[in-house]
């Protein structure tokens, strides 16, 4: 590993965490802690990815994909404060469905330095549409209670009306989608592309796995937005059906 190139671009953090600190803004401890963090991860995947690229056989990847979606479940809950399990679910269904379409359609390979790879790239962009979807959900129902009781009051259901904002939250979490979309190629070069780029691979080779990359990218944050949301509903309209019926019990004590 090249450490004095790595020690002079920690400046990049740096920066940051002072106009953090000079601004009052409070996240300069979790910048230093998190960059920290995916120094020492990174290195490790280093030295466990040449391990893991040995391995022939299909089923030993299931372990390494179930601990990447235990790992990300984890994440969720601590951003959410929502159910792991919700979380696991929204990120094992939508993950699994994605990788069986590449899979069937001979998109990618089985090969372990295609298939672990792009497991990791999917379930990243899982995880991070799935915080995004439930922040902005959980945030737009308290903001819009008014709106959820009216809707409520003119024969809607209250799953219904949540849907309301359902919507507006999933329309929220894809605006970095849509952003990427309209921009990539243009602005951008992203990140496979440049790496293949760099490595000296054809341009036009690069380009064909970047725009693979990119379509995964859209279908696995629309079936995790719409999972989790799907699943937050769920939960939040149990918990209303548990207190009134709580409330029912007070009154007739």
């Amino acid at each position: 590993m090249k450490f004095d190139i790595i020690s002079f671009s920690f400046i990049l953090v740096l920066i940051p965490m002072y106009l953090s600190y000079r601004y009052k803004i409070g996240v300069e401890k979790e910048l230093f802690k998190n960059s920290i963090r995916a120094f020492l991860q990174l290195s490790i995947l280093g030295f466990v990815l040449g391990f893991l690229f040995d391995i022939k056989n299909f089923f030993y990847y299931i372990p390494i994909m179930i601990a990447m979606l235990f790992y990300s479940a984890y994440i969720a809950k601590k951003r959410t404060n929502f159910s792991f399990w919700y979380a696991f679910y929204s990120l094992f269904l939508s993950t699994v469905f994605v990788l069986f379409i590449l899979v069937t359609l001979k998109i990618i390979s089985l090969k372990p330095h295609v298939f672990i790879p792009i497991t990791g790239m999917i379930i990243g962009n899982a995880l991070n549409t799935y915080t995004l979807t439930l922040d902005r959900l959980d945030r737009e129902i308290d903001l819009q209670m008014d709106l959820v009781e009216a809707l409520v009051s003119v024969g809607a259901s209250l799953k219904e009306a949540y849907e309301v904002m359902r919507n507006q939250a999933v329309k929220a979490s894809m605006i970095p989608v849509n952003n990427m979309l309209e921009t990539i190629g243009i602005v951008a070069i992203p990140g496979i592309a440049t790496g293949m780029l760099i490595a000296g691979v054809d341009p036009l080779k690069a380009i064909s796995y970047q725009i693979v990359i990119i379509y995964m990218i859209v279908s696995i944050n629309l079936f995790t937005s719409l999972l989790g949301s799907w699943f937050f509903i769920k939960a939040k309209v149990k918990d209303s059906h548990i207190t009134k019926l709580s409330s029912h019990i007070d009154l007739s004590i």
